[in-house]
């Protein structure tokens, strides 16, 4: 009790990296005390680049066919995270079954098997560098997959300070022909593998965007609601903070489905990675439910705590409901906005680190913990 309580006090002090302060916070909540996570989360972060880098190699070479001469690119994007996440739980897994290290200096490519009956439980029984092998080759698709469907969302949304060049060009004309060269490499991995994976993929897609489509309804009820209209903020209650589930998720439980903003922010951003732990299964690789909540929940939250936070002012300004400026005109004051922003990230948040802690993966609880450590609510209205 005394190592955890003087693990919490360390946790606190700003001068330390955020990095260790995670893992000393996580020890704390948790009583799991797992500094080598930090050098697996190295080795992950190494190996995933190297993956990221064959992406931009082949939106480089789209982006010179295009204006006719060598094109340098980037795309700042965190939302490869759970993907990472991923590798890292299988590499563990896969790490305590063997005599040696399955996890070789290269990295598995191409397509992994696709096992039919693995989303009904069917898990075939892998060796561990299989699994290794599978892994990496499912995360290669899925980072392509996130990435690709990142780069559509900031082109129907008009957001390029993202994309980075070395040349002075219509930024709108790089991120398309930036997106169409990855879908064109998607849909051709895609089919070389069962229609089920493609399926699985378009589900979840179709799963957000339907959410999606509903944007400007939601624009309108701000507004509204901004102008004083209580019957706007019945709706924003009923439709947007505690909306019912049309389609149920199998990963969460009732409690789950019953937090606030679980409906929206599942369909917003959970869902997509809801859909990617379900192509790592199609792969054969037995993903724990724990550790599915735990990614789900963790990922809402960083949209919340990290995303919608920081964008508050903008969002508010841009008429974008979101759970922050949602809270901004159902709540009776500033402080009270506030309050209920930190209380619906914790919420998230400790749950996610308490599935991490019962799926044995304490990388994934101590990514939480930076997801928290890195937020920064005193841009908000009503902090002091």
């Amino acid at each position: 009790m005394v190592l955890k309580t003087g693990a919490g006090v360390l946790a606190d002090r700003p001068r330390l990296p955020t990095a260790v302060r995670s893992v000393l916070g996580y020890y704390a909540d948790s009583g799991v005390f797992d500094y080598a996570s930090l050098a697996l989360k190295s080795e992950i972060d190494d190996r995933t680049e190297r993956m990221m880098a064959d992406v931009y190699d082949r939106v480089e070479a789209a982006l010179e066919d295009e204006f006719g001469r060598p094109v340098s690119f980037s795309y700042d994007t965190k939302l490869i995270l759970p993907a990472q996440l991923t590798l890292g739980y299988v590499y563990r897994e896969a790490r305590r079954e063997a005599d040696g290290d399955p996890v070789t200096e290269e990295i598995a490519t191409g397509v992994p098997p696709v096992e039919s009956g693995a989303l009904d439980g069917d898990t075939p029984d892998l060796s561990p560098r299989e699994m290794v092998v599978r892994a990496e080759q499912m995360t290669r698709l899925s980072i392509e997959a996130l990435v690709d469907g990142d780069m559509r969302d900031a082109i129907n949304d008009d957001e390029f300070e993202d994309f980075e060049t070395d040349v002075d060009v219509d930024p709108r004309r790089v991120a398309e022909t930036a997106q169409a060269a990855l879908q064109s490499h998607l849909d051709g991995l895609l089919d070389e593998m069962p229609s089920i994976v493609a399926d699985a993929y378009q589900w979840a897609v179709d799963y957000s965007e339907a959410h999606q489509d509903r944007d400007e309804h939601f624009r309108e009820l701000l507004e509204a609601a901004e102008d004083g209209d209580e019957s706007a903020r019945e709706a924003i209650r009923e439709e947007y903070k505690f909306a019912d589930y049309d389609e149920e998720p199998a990963t969460l439980t009732d409690a789950e489905k019953d937090l606030p903003y679980s409906k929206t922010q599942y369909a917003r951003v959970g869902v997509i990675y809801d859909g990617m732990l379900d192509l790592y299964r199609l792969a054969g690789l037995d993903i724990d439910d724990d550790f599915a909540k735990a990614i789900v929940l963790a990922i809402i939250g960083a949209q919340v705590w990290l995303d919608d936070v920081d964008d508050y002012a903008d969002d508010r300004a841009e008429g974008q409901l979101t759970p922050v400026t949602a809270e901004y005109v159902l709540a009776p004051d500033d402080r009270a906005a506030y309050n209920r922003v930190v209380d619906v990230t914790e919420q998230y948040l400790d749950l996610a680190k308490e599935y991490a802690t019962a799926a044995d993966s304490p990388l994934t609880g101590i990514a939480v913990e930076y997801i928290y450590r890195s937020g920064d609510p005193s841009v908000l209205p009503g902090h002091h």
